[in-house]
């Protein structure tokens, strides 16, 4: 098994076709199909099977392609690494970049590096918060943008921003009102992003109250969208709300749903560079 067959691999497994495959890798069919059969026949296993739609994966493949992404993606880290080194100057940093954090990137404090270094680049990868973690732990990563709460272990973090929560409504009644208490709000149908279920779910029990969430997602932009189709009544953060929500934004009253944006990085050792991008913010 060898990094060529594994970008094989993952283009068939991307495209569904192998017509579709090899015309992105710029290589005629049958050596692709060659290079497929040889990797199935050194893990002794079918990888892809063929349905009326075209190529789908095994669950064998399935847990290959996880394997294959991290393995190529921590290759082209090394590649370019040992290039940075070998030439003696920086070329491209990665970033992950939360759903949330878009209000943070790209950053005007990058045009003053961009001055000291012209030949920097920017690899940007959007995840959510712990799919940027993910990355940050596999190296593929040099920093991150997450929002809190998050696992600290093994990090070291820089707050970028203090945010309270917005709620997001169409209803004109609510939107009357300089900010809605909790008692309010559980009043309402709630959209809320899932990652502060435990957060809400507290404060609520702690006031004695049961909240009825309509909707349940994985990025705060989701959870305005229905909240603007009239669903109910979206939880965001602030930085999120002032993007998206403008016209529809109402303050939560209740002073521990608090979130912040952190810039985080893995504890030990790290280049100027990235020293330099910490500095910055």
């Amino acid at each position: 098994m060898n990094l060529k067959q594994l970008r094989y691999f993952l283009a068939v497994a991307e495209e569904k076709q192998i017509t579709a495959a090899a015309k992105r890798l710029f290589i005629a069919q049958p050596p692709l199909s060659y290079q497929l059969k040889q990797l199935e026949k050194e893990l002794d296993v079918q990888l892809f099977v063929r349905t009326a739609h075209g190529i789908e994966l095994t669950d064998a493949g399935h847990e290959l392609q996880s394997y294959a992404e991290k393995i190529v993606g921590l290759a082209e880290t090394a590649k370019d690494q040992v290039k940075k080194t070998s030439q003696g100057e920086f070329g491209t940093i990665k970033i992950g970049s939360a759903s949330s954090s878009v209000g943070e990137l790209p950053s005007d404090k990058f045009k003053q590096l961009v001055r000291f270094y012209p030949n920097i680049s920017f690899d940007i990868y959007e995840e959510n918060t712990f799919g940027v973690l993910e990355k940050l732990a596999n190296n593929t990563i040099d920093l991150g943008i997450v929002r809190t709460p998050f696992n600290r272990r093994g990090l070291d973090s820089k707050t970028i921003t203090n945010e309270k929560m917005m709620a997001i409504t169409i209803n004109p009644v609510i939107l009357e009102q300089q900010e809605i208490t909790l008692n309010e709000l559980v009043k309402q149908p709630l959209i809320i992003y899932r990652r502060f279920e435990n957060i809400f779910n507290e404060s609520f029990a702690h006031q004695g109250l049961k909240p009825f969430y309509a909707v349940k997602c994985d990025d705060s932009r989701t959870a305005i969208l229905w909240a603007q189709k009239g669903m109910g009544v979206a939880l965001v953060p602030e930085s999120i709300a002032n993007l998206y929500a403008q016209d529809c934004k109402i303050p939560v009253k209740h002073v521990n749903w608090e979130t912040h944006l952190e810039l985080v990085w893995r504890k030990g050792q790290i280049s100027p560079l990235v020293k330099r991008i910490i500095n910055l913010f």
